[in-house]
């Protein structure tokens, strides 16, 4: 398997679709960096850590010079964390930045807190940002974080 061509098409198609109407574009933008994600994931096992590194190097050259190590890393990231839940609701929601807002959290029950919050609220990214540094799910009672959470 050629994990290196699979991405590469993957973000080809990516970024001629980013041409495409606004509010279908970021949600192909997740779809395609959750799938990117999965074969990082991939190839890493096979080929180790390194490959998406070379892989960076080679990809900024032939596509564009935003598909650093870091951002590979991230897509990686994605993948690894939201595989087990049900994201494909959540995808046409939320945007790549609510995302990489979300991440870092690692606490499951908290990052599904702040997607659900992000949806019914139609949180901005900023938003978002200022909900986590005023540490809101922290603030709840364990009776309506599990309100909020199911």
């Amino acid at each position: 398997m050629d994990f290196y061509n699979e991405i590469k098409t993957k973000l080809i198609e990516n970024e001629n679709y980013s041409r495409i109407k606004d509010y279908s574009k970021e949600r192909y933008k997740v779809q395609t960096y959750f799938e990117v994600g999965k074969i990082l994931s991939e190839a890493g096992k096979q080929y180790g850590e390194n490959i998406i590194g070379k892989y960076a190097e080679k990809l900024q050259v032939e596509i564009g010079k935003k598909y650093t190590e870091r951002n590979l890393r991230y897509m990686r990231q994605f993948y690894t964390t939201f595989q087990d839940i049900k994201w494909k609701p959540v995808v046409s929601k939320l945007t790549w930045s609510h995302f990489l807002i979300i991440m870092p959290l690692k606490d499951q029950q908290k990052m599904q807190y702040y997607i659900n919050r992000c949806i019914e609220s139609h949180l901005s990214k900023r938003e978002l940002i200022n909900n986590i540094k005023d540490k809101e799910y922290e603030r709840l009672d364990n009776k309506a974080k599990q309100k909020l959470i199911n």
